[in-house]
Formats: C-alpha cells, sequence, structure tokens
C-alpha cells in the first residue's frame, strides 16, 4: 500500500485531482490510500498546511508518506510562480504538482466526450486566457446546455470527468495538465519498477 498525501485549494481540486491520482494509480497497478491533509481555503491554506505537515514529520519523526500531491491554480501568477512556493527536494517524499492554468474549471472542460459522458452533452475546449471567472461560467453555461442545474456551479461532475477523460487528448490540450500527468505517471512507472 503506497501513502499518497494530498494538499488542494478547495473542493474542486479535491474532486478531480483525487480520482486522476487514483485513476492513474489504478492503470498502474498501484493499491494507494489517499490521504488528504487539506481540501479547503484557497492557495494560501495550501501553503500553509504544506509548510506545517513538513515541519510535523521532521519534528516528529513516524512514517512519511510515498508521495506528496499539492493542487492550487495558477490565478493568472503563471504556473512556474505557483510552482516555486512548493520545490521539489524540501520534504520526505516525491512531490508532484498539479497547477491549473489558470483555474481547474478549465481542467474540467478539455475532453468534451468525457464532458458529455458525465453531463449528457459534449463541450468544447475553452481556449486559455487570464479571467478569474471566465472558466467557472463556461463549466456552469456548459452543464445548463444539457439542462442541468449545476448545484455544486459544476464541480459535481468532476470525479465523473475525470474517470473518463481521455488523458492523452487533454494533455495536448492543456500545458499544465500534461505536466501533471507526466509527472504522476513518471513517479507510478517508478514505483512499478522498484
Amino acid at each position: 500500500m503506497r501513502d499518497i498525501a494530498l494538499f488542494v485549494e478547495d473542493y474542486a481540486h479535491r474532486q478531480f485531482v483525487g480520482a486522476l491520482v487514483e485513476r492513474l494509480a489504478h492503470a498502474h497497478g498501484i493499491d494507494a490510500r489517499l490521504d488528504w491533509r487539506n481540501a479547503l481555503g484557497g492557495h494560501g491554506k495550501v501553503a500553509q498546511e504544506f509548510a506545517r505537515y513538513l515541519r510535523d514529520l521532521e519534528r516528529q519523526g513516524g512514517h512519511p508518506p510515498d508521495l506528496i500531491v499539492v493542487a492550487t491554480d495558477a490565478n493568472c501568477e503563471g504556473r512556474n510562480a505557483r510552482a516555486q512556493k512548493f520545490p521539489d527536494g524540501v520534504g520526505p517524499a516525491p512531490l508532484v504538482r498539479a497547477i491549473p492554468d489558470p483555474h481547474i474549471e478549465r481542467w474540467l472542460l478539455l475532453d468534451g466526450a468525457a464532458f458529455r459522458s458525465a453531463v449528457g452533452r459534449g463541450c468544447e475546449a475553452p481556449d486559455q486566457k487570464c479571467d478569474r471567472g471566465r472558466y467557472k461560467r463556461l463549466l456552469i453555461e456548459a452543464i445548463r446546455a444539457a439542462d442541468i442545474a449545476p448545484i455544486l456551479g459544476g464541480v459535481e461532475f468532476a470525479e465523473d470527468i475525470a474517470r473518463k477523460m481521455n488523458l492523452a487528448r487533454a494533455a495536448r490540450a492543456d500545458r499544465s495538465f500534461k505536466r501533471f500527468v507526466d509527472a504522476l505517471d513518471g513517479v507510478f512507472q517508478g514505483w512499478r519498477r522498484s
């Protein structure tokens, strides 16, 4: 059993990133246990809880996780700027960053076929622009176009979308998604070889 500690900024990240981690672990034949360390409070809370977690592991010892996953939106700051806030080599385990650029809602719209499977009607993959509310609006509009009232702003479909996505197609449509999937895939391949 591999232990994976996850730090995410909100419910959308938890649902979508968690489903992708489980999907890829299963595809590699890895039995993984997800340990949610933080799932609310935005980027600032993720950074704070991540730093506290690393301090506690260093002070108290104990069994470190096999992998740490941090998920936070780039928020128009840029993927690389966000990634620098969670540097490699600072913890007791490999670190994989899921940094949607600019927002997680864009990742939910990358694969129209997966979206159709989840809500009954496809969508177009949106272009990439820095506009804080744009992708939330596009997600809600795409769900309403399927004659569904999005109770949680569309996030209620995140797990289903993640499970049905054509990962290669989504990776071609979004560089930040590709970086996350490739990094996670690399860790899991390494575990299989060891």
